[in-house]
């Protein structure tokens, strides 16, 4: 019964699969939190991720990848981050329920009971202190420090990987450039952030857990940081292997399993495959298909927004702050959309014009 549970999960684990599921359930999450965050699911959900997490364990391969020292660290962090990202939620729909019955949110009734700072803050903090630094020295102890042999130009890992907090960007390398992964993302998930404060100026839900008066907001840095970081990180950390396929979590990983590499251009797709004639030579000629359509995509969807669904959020920002916070959305939505066409159509670039090392 576990072998047949095991190959059933291998065989479900592929990147379209996995992306597909985890987006499902976030969007599920996010449009019932009350649900998900009640005592019954929310303990279900836990007894579940710990459950699949210890059955994993029976496995060899499994048990390696999990317990290598590099990913020990990346182990608690899953189960940290989705207790906080619980917790955030729990909180904000409580608060959203008092705020509906006309009280004010939790925060603020804890506002007002004030302590000083010395002795009791003071105190908690040098516990936490305590704490950590054994923790720390419990850790050195018992896990050997990922240190490698010393470096041979001769012999390369395989896989080579990033540190954990760049396996995102060594992921997002399979489907975009790396002008585009490791430069114009990057900078773009920084410029975003900082411009958040200034494209969202509403006041509500401002000191406080709610989600309810900030909904947009914070579905989309949800989604961001959820889906295109941390289930990336899932990607390159636990299910990357040899050559950097993609192995389920109880999947032995060989050396020479060999993936055909079929990913074309739109260019050809649309001049060989559909028109059946050569590739032009005039590069603007060859790639215009897909100029045409990145300018229909990021020109037409917040142009017809601004006079529909969005014409409320239009007027109370304005056009350049609308326009900055409609390209963002619309970079973030397009990351998972070319994934998507890689998987389903081993789509390698819409504009490719290696004549200027230029690939979207």
């Amino acid at each position: 019964m576990a072998h047949l549970i095991k190959e059933f999960i291998n065989s479900i684990s592929s990147p379209v699969a996995l992306f597909t599921l985890s987006t499902g359930f976030l969007f599920l999450f996010l449009s019932f939190p009350k649900w998900f965050t009640s005592n019954k699911v929310s303990g279900i959900l836990a007894a579940l991720g710990v459950g699949f997490f210890l059955f994993g364990l029976t496995n060899e391969h499994f048990r390696t990848i999990v317990s290598t020292p590099d990913n020990v660290p990346i182990v608690g962090m899953l189960f940290v981050m989705a207790y906080f990202t619980w917790y955030a939620m729990r909180k904000a729909v409580t608060n959203d329920e008092r705020l509906a019955e006309g009280k004010p949110p939790i925060e603020k009734e804890e506002s007002d009971q004030k302590v000083l700072v010395f002795p009791y803050l003071i105190f908690i903090e040098f516990v936490v202190a305590l704490f950590y630094s054994i923790m720390l020295v419990v850790w050195s102890i018992a896990l050997k420090a990922p240190l490698e042999d010393p470096a041979n130009p001769t012999i390369s890992p395989n896989p080579s990987k990033a540190p954990w907090y760049f396996l995102g960007l060594q992921e997002l390398l399979v489907y975009f450039d790396p002008w585009i992964a490791g430069v114009l993302l990057p900078t773009l998930i920084i410029l975003g952030l900082c411009a958040i404060p200034y494209l969202d100026r509403n006041p509500k839900g401002s000191g406080y857990y709610s989600f309810r008066q900030r909904r947009v907001w914070v579905s989309g840095f949800l989604f961001c940081f959820w889906m295109l970081w941390i289930v990336l990180i899932i990607f390159g950390t636990f299910l990357r292997g040899p050559n950097w396929n993609f192995f389920g979590p109880f999947e032995e990983w060989d050396v020479h399993k060999v993936v055909p590499l079929l990913n074309v251009n739109l260019s050809e797709f649309i001049f060989i495959k559909w028109l059946g004639q050569g590739l032009p030579k005039q590069w603007y000629i060859r790639e215009a298909p897909g100029f045409t359509i990145l300018s229909v995509y990021f020109l037409i969807p917040p142009a017809a927004a601004a006079v529909t669904f969005c014409k409320k959020a239009y007027q109370e920002m304005g056009v350049v702050r609308y326009a900055v916070a409609a390209f963002l959305i619309l970079v973030v939505i397009a990351v998972p959309i070319k994934m998507y066409l890689r998987w389903a159509f081993n789509l390698k670039y819409i504009v490719a014009i290696p004549e200027f090392f230029f690939n979207i």
